[in-house]
């Protein structure tokens, strides 16, 4: 057909003006762009895919965020209990130590003399009584024997308790005279890191002064300060979530150990403690830790899938339903009222029912009434 004909045709269709002769290909042009654009010849839209799930009933969980710092269940400011002067060092700050290592000593040169001293006193009463005693049971033969009078058996049974009581008043003088040095030396009570030390060699310790301060790292702790009215909340099936602000990406289910009932009475909060359920996760005291608490309501309702929530700026919150019209689904706006959020999911106080299906993925540009494809994982 000749292309002028087509003109013709087209232009009577779409009601067009005719060109002067010549002027048909612009004509048909026109026409070519207008139904590419009509309606009529487009595509028809694209149906949106979306995940869905059901509302369940389930019982409700209050989260509570929480900010605590990493403490030690030991620390001790070790002090000495004679005076002295400090005559070595064998820690510094960051040093670990184990339980019963030399962290400090006094000088300590006169009292181990009179240590030595007293050790001969002991060694020399202890040959007495060996003394005491031959000469007693010599003394009993002789009785025998009528070598000795009943007096001088008993003058030298009387001498014996007399050198064993003199043994053991020694013995105890010893044992004093070896605490007194032993108190010159400071030793590790536990297992720790080294974090202060407050003093240098030559310098002159009094009785009671700190020298160091040791902190325990094999048993670290957690506390933190929570909101007077949630005690009566807080029992053995209460659960914590922590992450540390040294490992940003991770984070670890804790413990509770302990609830202090009053800590802070000005700011109306109180004390619990936590531990790591992880024991490889490196900690060390004064590091900030935050904490989601897990308390259960005592209550049973209706809950969703966080991603099924959508909020818009006039203040509504939706979700969108999923309903079967014959055999096509469909979605629908339902306004809701939400409650507790916890574990990626948001309870529902009104509007939705448990069974009820809603999308949880591709609800972003939905419209009401608007036919769906639902994903299948299978």
């Amino acid at each position: 057909m000749h292309i002028n004909t087509v003109c013709k045709i087209l232009a009577k269709t779409f009601k067009l003006p005719i060109l002067p002769r010549g002027g048909f290909a612009p004509v048909l042009l026109i026409v070519l762009f207008t139904i590419y654009n009509n309606n009529s010849f487009a595509k028809s839209p694209k149906v949106p895919l979306v995940v869905v799930d059901k509302a369940q009933t389930q019982n409700v969980i209050k989260q509570v965020p929480l900010t605590g710092t990493v403490t030690s269940s030991k620390v001790s400011r070790l002090s000495s209990e004679v005076s002295g002067q400090v005559s070595t060092i064998k820690v510094d700050i960051g040093d670990r130590v184990s339980k019963g290592d030399t962290l400090l000593q006094l000088d300590n040169e006169i009292e181990a003399l009179n240590l030595k001293a007293s050790q001969a006193a002991t060694q020399q009463a202890r040959e007495e009584l060996v003394e005491d005693e031959r000469r007693y049971e010599s003394g009993k033969r002789l009785r025998k024997q009528g070598g000795i009078s009943r007096e001088e058996l008993e003058q030298r049974q009387a001498n014996v308790k007399i050198s064993k009581a003199a043994l053991q008043k020694q013995l105890a003088e010893e044992q004093k005279q070896q605490a007194i040095v032993n108190r010159h030396t400071i030793k590790a009570p536990f297992n720790g890191v080294i974090s202060e030390k407050l003093t240098e060699i030559g310098e002159w310790v009094d009785t009671g002064k700190p020298v160091l301060t040791l902190i325990a790292i094999d048993k670290l702790q957690i506390d933190y300060q929570v909101p007077q009215e949630l005690y009566t909340q807080i029992n053995d099936a209460s659960q914590i979530t922590i992450s540390l602000d040294a490992i940003p990406d991770k984070t670890f289910e804790g413990k509770i150990v302990a609830t202090v009932p009053v800590s802070d009475p000005d700011a109306r909060t109180f004390l619990i403690r936590a531990e790591l359920d992880n024991k490889e996760v490196t900690i060390t005291p004064g590091m900030s830790a935050q904490g989601m608490l897990r308390l259960s309501t005592g209550l049973t309702g209706v809950v969703v899938s966080r991603d099924a929530i959508m909020r818009y700026r006039d203040g509504r919150i939706v979700v969108w339903v999923v309903r079967n019209e014959g055999e096509t689904p469909k979605v629908f706006e339902q306004v809701v009222k939400i409650g507790h959020s916890f574990s990626g999911k948001v309870s529902i106080i009104e509007g939705l029912q448990a069974g009820t299906t809603v999308v949880v993925e591709g609800n972003e540009s939905l419209k009401n009434g608007q036919t769906i494809r639902i994903h299948s994982s299978q």
